[in-house]
């Protein structure tokens, strides 16, 4: 009887270890499936990721620094992607020195050779706060910079800002091929240039050769003692369909922000887009001429173009009184060749490699400058084109129908100088 007692009672720790052991393995199949053999062959990276996850989840949290492959785009569906490298000659263009802008870049990139990681992103709602401590440690005259600068560099770590008005299906109208984004920074108050546009150089629809082209506005928020818009806006966007903004305030420093909202947003939304024009809401310009040029250009050169009016040798500029105006303190060195901000092109090609580089390279006040920066970070030259005039065409040429025929873009133009140009390039009276 006592044998049978024993016996029994081994059978049932056998199997209580048995049911334990059975749970386990389930437990790990249901929170973290492995890929099968064959995804582990066509994706070996793959591995590294599954784990690295085991390593460092449980300090990501609290580090300073997040491994890029943790790190989520807005979806929180896909990682954000890693910048293998960052070429030698924005390395070696961008002095080491005490300037707080280099000093950032030259920590980050430092972080990205070491451990493939970048700083993240500060809670939005919380981020002013943080950024102004560190700035009365690390720049020792930021009382001294322009206000519309010192907001800047509080911002310079806020690279989430939430959305108040989105366009998801802007692309997605059933032909998925959107030949050219036109995508015009304006901001809240300026509806009669967006109008204008709209009736001219940025209509919607389909082009010569079915070209398609799409458009959208980029709007961050009125500054807080300006009237309140948000109505019409709502208005707007449902009438048009065409405006995107975000909860930041309007300033010329945070259109860089708005140009790396940009890159995040298009290829979530536009995912097939060949090309993006980026410009003001001020300019002219000659789409079917724009056209024209991006259809001619060859494979290898339309996948990594980045082109318009192109500024080279160009350096900070240190009068105060300038709205270009950079202090020493914040940033010493020259500047990279880069496309004037009135209006260039980019690839669409290029837009994701574009956003991942631009997660180590910290957030610099002018945007043209910026995306000069992000584009030799990636190896990539901007290209020179004749006929796009950012500094305008010569003063007795303003107005000159035959010289406006031909180029691609001018700047500044009034809403209703948009129009009458528009009208006349295109009437079958004008002879040039």
């Amino acid at each position: 009887m006592r044998l049978i007692r024993s016996s029994s009672a081994m059978v049932v720790l056998v199997t209580l270890l048995l049911l334990f052991f059975y749970s386990t393995l389930h437990i790990e199949t249901s929170h973290s499936p492995s890929p099968g053999p064959e995804k582990l062959l066509k994706a070996p990276a793959t591995i590294q990721v599954l784990n690295r996850d085991v390593n460092t989840q449980s300090t990501a949290q609290n580090n300073s620094t997040v491994d890029l492959h943790q790190l989520k785009v807005p979806n929180k569906s896909r990682p954000t992607p890693i910048p293998r490298s960052v070429s030698v000659e924005f390395r070696h263009a961008i002095p080491q020195n005490g300037a707080y802008w280099n000093r950032l870049l030259h920590s980050s990139l430092a972080n990205l050779d070491k451990k493939g990681s970048f700083r993240r992103d500060y809670n939005w709602s919380k981020c002013r706060e943080t950024n102004r401590e560190l700035l009365q440690t690390n720049v020792h005259d930021v009382a001294s910079y322009p206000v519309v600068l010192q907001d800047f560099l509080q911002h310079m770590n806020c690279r989430s800002p939430p959305l108040l008005i989105n366009q998801p299906n802007k692309c997605r109208d059933g032909h998925n091929n959107t030949f050219l984004l036109m995508a015009i920074k304006s901001i809240p108050a300026n509806f009669e240039r967006r109008q204008a546009v709209r009736e001219t150089w940025g209509r919607e629809g389909v082009y010569q050769n079915g070209k398609r082209i799409h458009r959208v506005f980029l709007l961050g928020s009125s500054p807080p003692d300006d009237p309140d818009l948000s109505a019409l806006l709502a208005f707007e966007a449902r009438h048009f369909g065409d405006l995107v903004q975000w909860d930041f305030n309007e300033s010329l420093p945070h259109l860089t922000l708005k140009v790396t909202m940009l890159l995040r947003w298009t290829p979530k939304h536009c995912p097939k887009v060949s090309f993006v024009f980026s410009g003001d809401d001020d300019v002219f310009v000659n789409t079917p001429a724009l056209l024209r040029y991006l259809q001619s250009l060859e494979h290898s050169k339309a996948s990594r173009l980045y082109a318009g009016h192109v500024i080279n040798n160009a350096s900070p500029l240190r009068d105060p009184k300038s709205k270009y105006y950079i202090p020493k303190s914040f940033y010493d060195g020259p500047y990279p060749a880069y496309a004037g901000g009135g209006g260039f092109l980019i690839s669409g090609a290029l837009l994701k490699p574009l956003y991942s580089v631009s997660r180590v390279i910290p957030l610099f006040p002018m945007d043209d400058v910026y995306m000069g920066m992000c584009c030799k970070a990636l190896g990539v030259s901007p290209e020179a084109h004749a006929h796009f005039h950012t500094f305008d065409v010569k003063e007795q040429d303003r107005e000159n129908l035959c010289v406006h025929r031909d180029l691609i873009l001018a700047h500044q133009r009034s809403p209703k100088q948009i129009k009458t140009l528009w009208k006349g390039i295109h009437s079958p009276l004008l002879t040039c």
